[in-house]
C-alpha cells in the first residue's frame, strides 16, 4: 500500500511540474509569441509600408491572401529604426520600440489599384515578391492561440487550489480548519489490556469505558450515563497513552489520536475548527474515541495573563468546551485525554459533564515493576541468572517507559558483547546507564582527584550504612558516567508512600557525607558535592514550605508546587519577607544538622572510611555484599560462592575428560592386543605379530599418550 502510495505521488508531482512548464510556455508565447524574429520586426500601416516601398528601403515582400486583405510580411535593405509605438503584440517590450528592426509586417486591401502600386514600385527597385497559399484554418488557429494561455492559466491555477488543500496529508493552505487527527484502523490495532502491566486499579476503571462502547443498551436501560470525558494523569512515561490504546484495541471502536499542540496554529480560528471538525468525525464513526494526548498545550487556565494578547488558544478551549458539553449519552462519542500536570487545567475542562472522571496514572510499586519488565522480556532471550524481581526492587521510582529502556539497553550490550542471552552483568551494566550515563573508562584523572572521589563516595556510604533504617546502600563506584565523577546508589528498603521526618533527615545526612568526608581527611572541600547540596536543598525546603516539618515555621504550607505553573505569585510572594527570612533560617539549619551528622558518623567510623576507600581505589566498584562485609569483617571477599562453583564445576568436568581419554585409550590397546593375538596364530606373520606386541605394550610408550 506504500509503494503504491508513494507511486501516486510521484505521478501526481510529475504531473503538476508539467503542467507548470506548459503554463510558462503558454505565457511566453501570449506575451512575445508567434514570430519567431520578435524584437527584430515591427508592425506598420498600408501607407507606411507602401512609402516605404516606394523609397527603396524594402528588400523582399512575402504575401498571403486572408480574406479580403495580404498579409505582409517584408525585409528591410537596411536596419531601421523603431520609432512606432505600434509593436508586433501590445506587450512588447522596450527593447522592440527603441531598438532597430530588419523586418517589418502589415496588410493591405487586396485591390486592383493596391496591388498595381505594389507591382510598380516593386519592379522599379528590383524588389523581390513572393505569395504564399491562403491558410484555410487561420481562423481556428488565431482563436486557439487567443483562448489556449487563458485556459492554461485557469488550469494552472487550479491546480495551486489542488496542492493547497491535499498537500501534507490535509494540512495545505485550503485545510487549516481539518483535523489532523486521522481514525486508527480498528482491525490492526493489536494493544490490549494485557500488554499493559502494573497498571491493574487503572484497568479497572477502563473497564466500563469498554462495555459501554461495546454494550451500551446495559447501561442505558438502567438510566446511567458513561462520563462523556475521561481524563488520565500521572507522570511521564506511566503507560497513559498506552491505555487508551488498550481500550480502542478492547472496544474494537475507531480511535482518533491527536495532540493538543495539533489544534493552535498562527491563525486565528484554526483551532476552532479543527476541534469541530474532529468531533463531527468522530459522531460519524460512532461509536469511537477521542483521544487528546498532552491536553494542557490547549487546555490551561484562562486569565492567567500568560498568552501575550494571543487568545486563539482560548478560543480553542471554549469550542473543546462547547464540543465536549454537546455530548449526548447515546451518540457513543467518548473523549480521553492525558496530561503530566492537570494542575494547570482550566477549572470548566474537570467539572461534571465533561472530564468527570479522573484516572490517576502514577508510578508503579515494586510488583508492578515486576509484572512490566516481564511484559518487555517475553521477547528477549534472558539468562538463568537474570531475576527479574531483584531488578524491580533495584529501580524505585522507575516507570514503564524507563524499564522498557533499561531492558533494551541490556540486549544492546548483550549484543555488542557477541552474546546469545541477556545475563544479569548486562542487566546491571544497562542500569548504571540508565541512572548515570555511560562508562567513561579512559578519561584523564589526576591520582589526587581519584582519591578525592573515593573518599567522597566512602563517606556517602559510611552514613548510609549507619542510617540504614530507610535506605540501603546497594553500590558504590568511582568510575565516571556522565558530569558524575562517581556515586553511591542508595535505594529505599520498601516501596514509600509517604516520607517521615526522620527519613529525609537522614537523606539530608546522606548526601552531606561526601563534602564530610573531604573535609575530614583533606582538610579542604571541593566541586563535587554541588548536586548533593542541590538535592538536599531541595529536600529541606520542601520540608519547610510544603510538609510543615519546621517548629519554627509550624504546619503551613508556604508554596505549592503548581504555582508557577499556573500563573499565579507573580504579582506578589505567598508570605511575608519575615517569614522569607525564617525559611531561609530554616532551611540553613536543617542542612547544617545533617552536615555535623555526617561529620559525627565519619570521625567514629575512621577505619571503616578508610577500608571502602582504599578498596573503591583498587577495584573501583563495590557491591552491596562487598560493602557489608567489609564494614562488618574490614575485608573484602575474595570470592563469592557462585565463582567457587563454577571453579568447581570446571575443575570435575576436567576430571571427567581426562577419565574418559583413559577408557579410549584403555579400549583402544585391548582392540591392538586382540588383533596381535590373531596374527600370531598365522606361522608366516608370528615374528612381525611379537616385535609389534613389544613396540605397542611399551608403558613408558602408553604412559606418554595418556
Amino acid at each position: 500500500m506504500n509503494n503504491n502510495r508513494k507511486r501516486n505521488n510521484f505521478t501526481h508531482n510529475v504531473l503538476f511540474y508539467a503542467v507548470m512548464f506548459l503554463c510558462i510556455m503558454g505565457i511566453a508565447y501570449f506575451f512575445f509569441g508567434g514570430n519567431p524574429s520578435t524584437g527584430q520586426s515591427k508592425t506598420v500601416s498600408q501607407s507606411e509600408f507602401i512609402s516605404e516601398l516606394k523609397s527603396n528601403k524594402v528588400k523582399s515582400v512575402q504575401l498571403q491572401p486572408n480574406g479580403g486583405v495580404y498579409k505582409v510580411t517584408g525585409t528591410y535593405r537596411k536596419p531601421q529604426k523603431n520609432n512606432s509605438d505600434t509593436a508586433n503584440n501590445s506587450f512588447a517590450l522596450a527593447t522592440q520600440r527603441s531598438g532597430k528592426v530588419t523586418q517589418f509586417q502589415s496588410s493591405v486591401l487586396a485591390s486592383d489599384v493596391t496591388v498595381g502600386q505594389l507591382e510598380k514600385y516593386a519592379n522599379k527597385h528590383d524588389v523581390k515578391v513572393s505569395t504564399r497559399a491562403e491558410e484555410s484554418n487561420s481562423i481556428w488557429v488565431n482563436l486557439l492561440l487567443t483562448v489556449l494561455p487563458l485556459v492554461i492559466l485557469i488550469f494552472f491555477f487550479y491546480m495551486m487550489m489542488g496542492q493547497a488543500g491535499q498537500g501534507g496529508g490535509g494540512r495545505g493552505v485550503m485545510s487549516f480548519g481539518k483535523t489532523k487527527a486521522k481514525p486508527a484502523d480498528a482491525k490492526k490495532n493489536k494493544v490490549r489490556f494485557s500488554d499493559v502491566a502494573g497498571e491493574e486499579e487503572e484497568k479497572q476503571e477502563l473497564v466500563e469505558v469498554v462495555e459501554f462502547l461495546k454494550n451500551p443498551k446495559k447501561f442505558t436501560k438502567l438510566g446511567a450515563k458513561i462520563p462523556s470525558g475521561v481524563l488520565l494523569e500521572g507522570p511521564p512515561g506511566t503507560g497513559k497513552t498506552l491505555l487508551a490504546k488498550a481500550v480502542a484495541g478492547e472496544s474494537g471502536v475507531p480511535f482518533f489520536s491527536i495532540s493538543g499542540s495539533d489544534f493552535v496554529e498562527m491563525f486565528v480560528g484554526v483551532g476552532a475548527s479543527r476541534v469541530r471538525d474532529l468531533f463531527e468525525q468522530a459522531k460519524k464513526a460512532a461509536p469511537a474515541i477521542i483521544f487528546i494526548d498532552e491536553i494542557d498545550a490547549v487546555g490551561r487556565r484562562r486569565g492567567n495573563g500568560m498568552g501575550g494578547g494571543h487568545d486563539e488558544r482560548e478560543q480553542t478551549l471554549n469550542q473543546l468546551l462547547v464540543e465536549m458539553d454537546g455530548f449526548q449519552g447515546d451518540e457513543g462519542v467518548i473523549v480521553m485525554a492525558a496530561t503530566n500536570r492537570s494542575d494547570v487545567l482550566d477549572p470548566a475542562l474537570l467539572r461534571p459533564g465533561r472530564f468527570d472522571r479522573k484516572i490517576l496514572v502514577g508510578r508503579p510499586d515494586v510488583k508492578g515493576r515486576e509484572a512490566i519488565l516481564r511484559v518487555h522480556a517475553k521477547n528477549k532471550p534472558m539468562a538463568s541468572d537474570v531475576d527479574l524481581k531483584e531488578i524491580a526492587k533495584q529501580t524505585p521510582g522507575f516507570v514503564g517507559a524507563d524499564l522498557a529502556n533499561l531492558l533494551n539497553e541490556a540486549a544492546l550490550l548483550a549484543a555488542r558483547r557477541n552474546k546469545s542471552e541477556i545475563d544479569a552483568a548486562d542487566l546491571d551494566e544497562a542500569e548504571d546507564r540508565v541512572i548515570a550515563g555511560p562508562a567513561k573508562h579512559n578519561r584523564v584523572q589526576s591520582e589526587q582527584e581519584r582519591k578525592t572521589v573515593a573518599y567522597h563516595e566512602a563517606g556517602h556510604t559510611i552514613v548510609g550504612l549507619v542510617l540504614n533504617d530507610a535506605r540501603v546502600v546497594h553500590k558504590v563506584t568511582i568510575v565516571p558516567r556522565g558530569r558524575a565523577g562517581g556515586y553511591a546508589i542508595m535505594l529505599p528498603r520498601e516501596d514509600q508512600m509517604l516520607m517521615s521526618k526522620k527519613n529525609a533527615e537522614e537523606q539530608i545526612a546522606g548526601l552531606m557525607g561526601g563534602r564530610a568526608a573531604e573535609e575530614i581527611i583533606f582538610k579542604s572541600q571541593s566541586s563535587g558535592a554541588s548536586n548533593d547540596f542541590e538535592q538536599a536543598t531541595q529536600i529541606a525546603r520542601s520540608m519547610v514550605t510544603q510538609y510543615g516539618m519546621s517548629d519554627k515555621i509550624g504546619p503551613v504550607e508556604l508554596q505549592s508546587s503548581g504555582q508557577v505553573f499556573t500563573g499565579q505569585g507573580f504579582d506578589q510572594s505567598p508570605y511575608s519577607e519575615k517569614t522569607a527570612a525564617l525559611v531561609d533560617e530554616e532551611v540553613r539549619r536543617i542542612l547544617m544538622e545533617g552536615h555535623e551528622t555526617a561529620l559525627h558518623i565519619i570521625e567514629t567510623h575512621r577505619e571503616q572510611h578508610k577500608l571502602i576507600a582504599e578498596a573503591l581505589l583498587k577495584y573501583e566498584t563495590l557491591d552491596e555484599k562487598q560493602i557489608i562485609s567489609i564494614y562488618k569483617t574490614g575485608k573484602i571477599p575474595d570470592k563469592d560462592v557462585a565463582a567457587e562453583d563454577e571453579e568447581a564445576r570446571a575443575q570435575t568436568f576436567e576430571e571427567s575428560k581426562r577419565e574418559l581419554e583413559r577408557l579410549e585409550n584403555e579400549r583402544h590397546d585391548e582392540a591392538k592386543e586382540n588383533e596381535l593375538e590373531e596374527k600370531h596364530d598365522s606361522p608366516a606373520d608370528n615374528n612381525d605379530g611379537a616385535n609389534n606386541s613389544q613396540s605397542t605394550d611399551d608403558p613408558d610408550k602408553s604412559d606418554h599418550q595418556e
